[in-house]
């Protein structure tokens, strides 16, 4: 998987007295995701082209079950990746509505530096901590 585009994009630096969520911030991760969403979708059709490209027939039989693995492998990186492009869609729905940046479970405002690290982030820090505990 290729190192994704979004990380280019500098941290967002918020304005003295900056609302949470003002429309500098939602641009900037607006523009995150779409350009996240963006290399997804290029690296889908990369693999599209590599398999084509690449699924002649191969003589020996461990060259074949490499190269099979290999495509394996590379599509179940792609099947996390489409799974990660409907996060993205959801999110920049989220965007869309005004929802962004705020905490499906408590409503507090989710920080700027963990949307910076993680920008489908839904939860805050405290309330993905104790879903986590749970999961275990």
């Amino acid at each position: 998987m290729s190192e994704p585009d979004f990380q280019d994009i500098p941290a967002y630096t918020p304005t003295k007295n900056e609302e949470f969520m003002s429309e500098g911030q939602t641009k900037h991760f607006k523009s995150k995701l779409d350009a996240w969403r963006n290399q997804l979708i290029s690296d889908a059709e990369s693999t599209i082209n590599h398999i084509q490209e690449d699924s002649t027939p191969v003589a020996d039989i461990n060259d074949r079950a490499t190269l099979e693995e290999e495509f394996a492998l590379e599509l179940r990186t792609r099947d996390r990746e489409r799974k990660l492009i409907g996060k993205i869609e959801k999110t920049l729905h989220a965007i869309e509505l005004g929802d962004y940046g705020y905490c499906k479970t408590c409503g507090t405002e989710i920080s700027l530096m963990r949307l910076e690290a993680r920008p489908t982030a839904d939860e805050c820090i405290d309330c993905k901590t104790i879903a986590e505990r749970k999961e275990v």
